[in-house]
């Protein structure tokens, strides 16, 4: 028993300093090598200071901005250390009056075209940093008012920033908010 004992004491020493030290060290140095910007996260740099990661979404609420996906990771959303969707089923009262409520807000800020659901609701993780087209080009108007400029011009910087499906199989045609943003701020500067 007592040789059964130490030699279970040796394994757990040996494995957790293989497992948990070596292996993990080997992984990030490799991935470090070989591909260090997906291993940092995607960061995105501007003047030097990191801005965001292309990964993961962040609030956007100013009317000359597209506005991302909502968000119920954290108390205020887009709490990239608290991802998780609402836990809200399709029929709670709190998740429909939050959705009729955004609709009613959409539906004011462009009348005439429906509102894409995308708009509406979250992404499972809460932390989605893409919409879709559709939900690009619906905030098109307003961005294009508050910036004064063509909506033509603004849906052709949309649809340069579209990504199509992987491979052309896998997911949905997406815009990845955070690079949209910064191409609009880089193109076509906010006027003052």
């Amino acid at each position: 028993m007592k040789k059964n004992f130490i030699t279970a004491i040796l394994m757990t020493i040996a494995t957790t300093f293989l497992l948990g030290l070596v292996y993990p060290l080997l992984i990030t140095g490799l991935a470090q090598a070989h591909a260090r910007y997906k291993a940092d996260g995607q960061l995105i740099t501007k003047n030097g200071v990191v801005i965001g990661s292309r990964l993961i979404a962040q609030p956007f609420t100013g009317a000359g901005y597209f506005h991302p996906r909502p968000s119920a990771a954290g108390p205020n959303g887009y709490a990239a250390d608290n991802s998780s969707g609402s836990n809200l089923g399709p029929t709670n009262e709190k998740l429909m009056n939050r959705v009729k409520a955004d609709v009613a807000a959409l539906r004011a800020e462009n009348p005439n075209q429906p509102v894409p659901i995308d708009l509406v609701t979250t992404s499972g993780s809460g932390l989605d940093p893409h919409i879709t087209p559709a939900g690009a080009g619906f905030q098109i108007p307003r961005i294009a008012k508050a910036r004064g400029m063509d909506e033509k011009t603004l849906a052709a910087l949309v649809a340069e920033h579209t990504e199509q499906r992987q491979y052309g199989i896998f997911g949905e045609p997406r815009v990845n908010v955070l690079e949209l943003n910064l191409a609009l701020d880089e193109k076509y500067p906010a006027k003052k």
